[in-house]
């Protein structure tokens, strides 16, 4: 990913807080030198430091097939914002887009086993709706294992991360200003997370 120094995102628990909030990505192998991407929701954990992350595929969704054959990437890349031109201070300026992204690389491995793909499917429910447990705890044992028998899990370990906040940091005091005024009373809730991590990028400078 193209990372100016000036939009370049360093703080590690930052970056991973991005990504638990953010956490519905895009995972990305390729085949024949085509990429595939899959558009899935992840649970981030740490071990030893490292980053993993991890999700499941129905196994009628072949990219699974590609996840141990090279490297992967898993994008993260939600808030976005439409910056219009009359924030500014002068009229030569043109019109541009504010956004947070995370791109993780890493090397994928499949989780073959039933009770690894459990513990996949326990961390999910873990991450995304914890008072479901006993619901899926207490379904039918033939029904539990006809859903895990069609799905595949795997995790990715995570061994680069690039982090962008493009966030008008080019801009002066004033104009950051209005942008995050603007933004902040906006119906839209990306708009109003932009401000928001604008605010963050503010008094970090």
């Amino acid at each position: 990913m193209y990372i100016p120094n000036v939009n370049r995102a360093t703080d590690r628990e930052a970056v991973i807080a991005f990504m638990r909030r953010y956490s519905f990505a895009t995972l990305v192998t390729a085949r024949d030198g085509l990429p595939v991407a899959t558009h899935l929701p992840f649970a981030i954990s740490l071990q030893d430091e490292a980053i993993r992350l991890k999700s499941h595929v129905a196994k009628a969704n072949d990219q699974w097939r590609d996840l141990e054959a090279g490297r992967v990437l898993v994008i993260f890349s939600e808030p976005h914002a439409y910056i219009s031109t009359r924030h500014y201070d002068h009229q030569t300026n043109v019109p541009t887009w504010n956004y947070v992204s995370v791109h993780a690389y890493g090397k994928g491995r499949l989780l073959t086993q039933p009770e690894q793909a459990l513990q996949v499917v326990d961390a999910m429910i873990g991450t995304y709706e914890a008072d479901y447990r006993q619901q899926w705890e207490g379904l039918p044992e033939a029904y539990r294992h006809k859903m895990l028998n069609g799905i595949v899990a795997f995790e990715v370990r995570v061994t680069e991360l690039q982090a962008k906040e493009k966030l008008s940091q080019n801009r002066s005091a004033a104009e950051q200003g209005r942008i995050i005024d603007a933004l902040a009373s906006s119906d839209d809730s990306g708009e109003r997370s932009i401000a928001e991590y604008m605010q963050r990028s503010r008094r970090k400078g």
